[in-house]
């Protein structure tokens, strides 16, 4: 489990396809506090760690996580947002967060607001239901607020901390995003559904 506060910026030093795809990503994390086996969420995505150096681990990425990712896009140079999983005591400062993305938005529209930056994002229409305003929602693995919502269309805030902290300070209209819904909403519309 994580909470979609994003604790460092990765950069993806290697890529290797063998059976699944391998790569390697440079941390400003201390990897003598990595276990191999451990659960990193990179780009919002739970990988393990299946090998460890001074300043980077590597990840086994399998066909079914790239097909439901946006991992297809990523090339060795590329910045990912990283979190360690949450443990026992650690503050809760986002929203519960699985690492197990639903699908991929895509940023249709940006515009300044203030010091911040007002995203539109286009949900998958099977997932557009669960987007709720005032809801949460893990994009590229970062815990947000949703502002508002039109059909499959919802709006997110970025204040600067969050663009200076994490990759967003760098998105672009077009840009594809790993999207996890809130697991509370998928919950309730599954009762709604059976009830």
């Amino acid at each position: 489990m994580f909470t979609g506060i994003i604790t460092d910026m990765g950069r993806i030093a290697a890529l290797e396809q063998r059976g699944d795809l391998r790569a390697r990503i440079n941390t400003a994390y201390d990897t003598d506090t990595i276990e191999i086996g451990a659960s990193i969420a990179c780009d919002g995505v739970c990988l393990t760690a299946v090998a460890l150096g001074d300043d980077w681990f590597d990840v086994d990425i399998s066909a079914e996580t790239v097909s439901k990712t946006n991992l297809d896009l990523w090339a060795e140079g590329r910045t990912v947002n990283l979190e360690r999983a949450l443990k026992v005591g650690d503050e809760l400062g986002g929203h519960i967060v699985s690492g197990h993305v639903d699908g991929v938005a895509e940023i249709v529209a940006i515009r300044p607001e203030g010091d911040s930056t007002r995203l539109t994002l286009r949900a998958p229409e099977a997932f557009a239901r669960y987007i709720a305003p005032k809801g949460s929602v893990a994009l590229n693995g970062t815990s947000l607020t949703v502002n508002e919502v039109e059909g499959r269309d919802f709006g997110i805030n970025l204040i600067p901390h969050t663009q200076q902290v994490t990759t967003w300070g760098r998105a672009q209209v077009g840009d594809r995003v790993n999207l996890e819904i809130d697991t509370l909403a998928r919950y309730v519309a599954r009762l709604r559904d059976w009830g």
